[in-house]
Formats: structure tokens, C-alpha cells, sequence
């Protein structure tokens, strides 16, 4: 088939169909239990402790999900490349819905001791790292290479859509009862699961290589590749010091003075305005300077973090996340966009993984970095710090990579743009 033969719609494919509605549905269910976790573990380390070494527990949240994607990565990368991706992505989905009963059941004994909840987010945080690089690179399958731009801008309306209903959803079923978003989420899981039995067989990659040997080929196709390489470095040092989800609990309640239900808008207003900026580029997507398109997103998330810092009105700090999250939304889709376009199948999984590693993760490692700083500084100091540092990486990197601020068009290597 030729690919100006192929329809201009993602939605004409009935396995893509089946894809969407699967992340749409975890990403709902993952939303609302990160969410009620992290005030759950607040509220209980508040009830004895003070602001700043309750900080540091929250900080803790984050760092006990990100130690399983970092260390699974090279494991897993080369598991999506060796084994089939719907059943990889099965079995992690199986272990999160065991993980949300384990949550519904915490909750609803009153457990106030800390070490479960750590431990049901260490498992939550090994099914994540075994099911982002098989879905990442199950995604490119199911559509051909001419409709995934628009693919990937309705994968990220899937998952900012989840975003933004999730953490709501999570604060309004949790004020009726504290069980009620686990249960929720395990039964939305259950959905994301059976969507993805509706996906047929996809061509297996033609991965040669096995174990220490795969993963090594991995990192080095993704370190030789700059477009790669510099798409990767610059979303993990953004989200590192520029992250500010791990302090939402805490500008919720002893900044802002509101609750649980403020907690899930500002957890969804960044995914509001990621959503908007989403449905624009899935109607009409990117097609020149895209490079410099990811670093103005890049620099503008950095300037609104620093203004949700140092904000103390709840309009206020709801605007800055919304323009945070429709910044970042261009930055995550040119990023993934280039970086599926310029790996070969073959490799996918591994480079998914390790980009799993250097950016899914990092949004728990900045939440990690964000509770240390803030328990030293606090954390309206540590935000406006982030926000500040990310700022000039973000300059930094626009000068170190050059191939990725000059890069204009979505093209596969080796493939010559003829429109005009």
C-alpha cells in the first residue's frame, strides 16, 4: 500500500482503536491512584511530622517507583524486543490491577503505618517498567509510518485525557470513601486489559541480538543518534529540576489551604492544557521547526514553573499548570514523534526502554529531587530553583545539540520531503 493510499486517521485501524481505548483506561486508573496515594501518604506522615520531613516522606513516594524503572530498564527494553508486546503489556497490567485492590484493601483497614504503601508503589512502579517500552513500541505496529505523528498526538490526548479526569475522579471518590478510587481503578484496569486481548498478532521484530549484547546495542544506537540522544537528555533534566508534582500535596494544603479535592485539580491542570495542545496537533499537526518548537516548549514549561512557585492565590497557580502542561505537550510530542521515526522496529523496545528510563522515570526522580530540596530549602525555594535550573539546561542543550533545534520535518532517515 502506498502511503499516500493509507487514511489520514489512526481511528480507521480497529487495533489502534483497541490501543487508544486501553491507554485511555490505565491512564485514568494509574492517574487516580497517584494521586491518592500521595495524599494518603502525606496525611499520614503530617499527622506526626513537620511540613518539611513530611516533604521528604512524600519525596520518598517518588523515588520507591522510579528505583524499579531504572534498574528494570535494560531487562525489559530487550523484553519488548525479544518477546510479543501485547503479552508483555498484558502481564503488566495484570500486576497494577493487583496492586489497586492492595490499595483498596490499605484503605479500607485504616493502615496508617508508611511501609505498605511503599511497597504497593515499588510493584505499581515494576509494572510500569515492563509495560511503557511494550507499549511504546507496540504503538508504531499498528498504524504505517505516514499516520503516526497524528497517532501519537491522539496517544498523548488519550493519556493528558486520563490525566485530567483521573486525579479529579481520585479526589472526589476519595472524600465519599477512601477505598472507593482504588476499587475504581482496579475495575478500569480490568477495561485497559481486555482492550488489549482486541489486538491481533503484529509483526514480531527481527531482533539478532540476546541479552547483555541487546541491551549494549540499544544504548549505543541511542547515544550515536543526537536527535535521540539530545530528545531524551533534555526531557530528563526538564522534568528532574523542573518538576513540580510532588509538591502539589503540599502547596494544596499548607500553601494554598485547600483539600483533597483542589489536590486532583492542580494534579489536572497540567493535563488540561496538555490535552488542548494535543487535539490541536492531532488536527493539524507540526510540519516545519519542529526542533525549535520542543526547546520553546521546554523554555516556557521551565518559566511557568517558576511562576506556580511562587504563587499563593489557587487561580493563579491552576493557570500556571495549565500553560505548563500545553508547553511540555509540544515537547512530548516532537520528542516522540522523531525519536519513533528515527528507530528501527527492530530496536524499539530497547530505545523505548531507555527512554522510559531517562524520561517516564524521571518524573518520579524529580519528585524524589523536589522533596530533598524542599525539606532543606522548602518548597516554594526548591520549585523556583527547579524551574530556574531547567531554564538554562534548556539553553544549554539548544547549543549541544544542534541537529535536534535545526530539525523541520517528521521524516523517516533516508526519506526526502518532495511537497513543497
Amino acid at each position: 500500500m502506498q502511503p499516500d493510499a493509507s487514511p489520514a486517521s489512526p481511528f480507521a485501524y480497529a487495533p489502534w482503536r483497541a490501543f487508544f481505548v486501553s491507554r485511555l483506561a490505565s491512564t485514568l486508573a494509574f492517574m487516580m491512584l497517584v494521586v491518592v496515594i500521595a495524599w494518603q501518604v502525606y496525611d499520614i506522615a503530617r499527622a506526626t511530622r513537620s511540613v518539611s520531613d513530611s516533604a521528604f516522606i512524600l519525596g520518598l513516594v517518588g523515588l520507591v517507583q522510579f528505583i524499579p524503572a531504572f534498574a528494570l530498564a535494560p531487562l525489559v527494553g530487550n523484553v519488548a524486543d525479544s518477546r510479543d508486546r501485547r503479552h508483555v503489556a498484558r502481564a503488566a497490567i495484570g500486576l497494577e490491577i493487583i496492586c489497586a485492590l492492595a490499595l483498596g484493601g490499605l484503605a479500607a483497614a485504616g493502615v496508617d503505618a508508611l511501609w505498605p504503601w511503599f511497597l504497593v508503589a515499588f510493584l505499581i512502579g515494576v509494572g510500569r517498567a515492563f509495560a511503557a517500552p511494550a507499549v511504546a513500541a507496540l504503538a508504531p505496529s499498528l498504524v504505517p509510518a505516514a499516520v503516526l505523528p497524528s497517532a501519537i498526538a491522539w496517544s498523548s490526548i488519550a493519556w493528558q485525557s486520563g490525566a485530567v479526569l483521573g486525579p479529579v475522579a481520585g479526589g472526589l471518590l476519595y472524600d465519599l470513601a477512601a477505598p472507593l478510587p482504588h476499587w475504581a481503578a482496579a475495575g478500569l484496569l480490568v477495561v485497559a486489559l481486555a482492550a488489549l486481548f482486541c489486538i491481533p498478532p503484529v509483526p514480531r521484530p527481527g531482533q539478532t541480538r540476546r541479552g547483555l549484547a541487546a541491551v549494549r546495542e540499544g544504548l549505543a544506537f541511542v547515544r550515536k543518534n543526537p536527535i535521540v540522544f539530545g530528545a531524551i537528555s533534555l526531557d530528563l533534566a526538564a522534568v528532574v529540576l523542573g518538576g513540580a508534582t510532588a509538591m502539589l500535596p503540599i502547596y494544596a494544603r499548607d500553601i494554598l489551604e485547600a483539600g483533597p479535592q483542589a489536590l486532583g485539580w492542580l494534579r489536572a491542570a497540567p493535563a488540561i492544557g496538555a490535552a488542548v495542545v494535543a487535539l490541536a496537533l492531532a488536527r493539524r499537526p507540526l510540519q516545519r521547526a519542529v526542533g525549535r518548537a520542543m526547546f520553546a516548549g521546554v523554555a516556557i514549561f521551565s518559566v511557568m514553573t517558576i511562576v506556580f512557585a511562587v504563587s499563593t492565590t489557587l487561580w493563579l497557580s491552576l493557570v500556571a499548570l495549565v500553560l505548563m502542561g500545553g508547553a511540555d505537550m509540544v515537547s512530548v510530542y516532537v520528542r516522540a514523534s522523531l525519536i519513533q521515526l528515527h528507530t528501527p522496529d527492530a530496536m524499539r523496545g530497547r530505545v523505548s526502554a531507555v527512554s522510559m528510563m531517562f524520561i517516564s522515570a524521571s518524573n518520579e526522580l524529580g519528585e524524589f529531587r523536589s522533596g530533598m530540596v524542599a525539606a532543606a530549602i522548602g518548597p516554594v525555594a526548591a520549585t523556583a530553583l527547579g524551574g530556574a535550573l531547567a531554564l538554562l539546561v534548556t539553553l544549554l542543550w539548544a547549543r549541544l545539540f544542534p541537529a535536534l533545534r535545526e530539525a523541520d520535518r517528521f521524516e523517516v532517515p533516508g526519506q526526502r520531503h518532495t511537497g513543497a
